[in-house]
């Protein structure tokens, strides 16, 4: 079982965050969801396989919290033999639900990161009751400040963390260039209308797209997984400024 503590790696240097890959199951059009949030399961059996080995390599998991309010995830390592991450949703107002699995399936392995300021004494304390562990960032403009989160879960010893959505979570990650890696798993499904797989990431320049050093493409069953290592230093670059 994971301590959630700093013992998870007592002989290494704290970096400034840990190493991010961020996973997406996606349509050819690039939806993660349907418009009425139906996203289980775009992507076939050997995709969601490869999910849970991508889990099992990473110290923790990271989810918004739309994410557990539609899917219910469970986050564990299920379809293939491995150890399962802790599980950490970012959850501004803490409004994760107390019967989702997160809370009641091994809670000892979950952290919800709020803000103080916006979350209810009372929720803060219930949340708790179930086993799990709330830790208090600070207030982004869209939610809780990354870099400040990422320090934290850091400080708790966590090295590697993978980030499974929603769309909110991926696009800030992205945009405040804070990506190391990037699996997608494209579905041949279209959806037209639906919800994106990353947002506005506010580039007008071609130039200066998010690239790749390093790419591997392959066939996934019926899918296409892409898996790319992001073009830019790894660690600690975005929090130096």
């Amino acid at each position: 079982m994971h301590e959630i503590a700093a013992s998870l790696h007592p002989a290494t240097a704290t970096p400034a965050r840990p190493r991010i890959t961020i996973k997406i199951a996606q349509t050819l059009d690039g939806r993660i969801a349907t418009r009425t949030g139906q996203s289980q399961w775009i992507t076939c059996e050997p995709a969601r396989a490869l999910a849970h080995e991508l889990r099992a390599t990473h110290d923790a998991v990271l989810v918004g919290i739309g994410t557990v309010l539609y899917d219910n995830p469970r986050l564990t390592v299920r379809l293939v033999d491995g150890p399962d991450p802790l599980r950490v949703v970012a959850d501004t107002r803490l409004r994760i639900p107390l019967d989702c699995f997160l809370l009641t399936e091994t809670p000892e392995h979950t952290i919800v990161v709020a803000v103080e300021a916006a979350a209810d004494p009372e929720r803060v304390a219930a949340v708790q009751a179930t086993g799990a562990r709330v830790i208090f960032g600070l207030a982004g403009p869209d939610g809780l400040d990354l870099v400040e989160l990422l320090g934290q879960l850091s400080a708790l010893g966590i090295r590697s963390l993978m980030v499974e959505g929603g769309s909110g979570i991926t696009t800030s990650l992205m945009k405040a260039g804070l990506v190391d890696r990037l699996v997608v798993c494209i579905a041949p499904k279209v959806l037209g209308a639906g919800l994106d797989a990353v947002g506005d990431l506010g580039i007008l320049d071609l130039g200066k797209a998010l690239t790749f050093r390093e790419t591997t493409i392959r066939q996934l069953g019926p899918d296409i997984l892409f898996d790319g290592i992001v073009d830019r230093p790894t660690l600690g670059d975005a929090a130096a400024g």
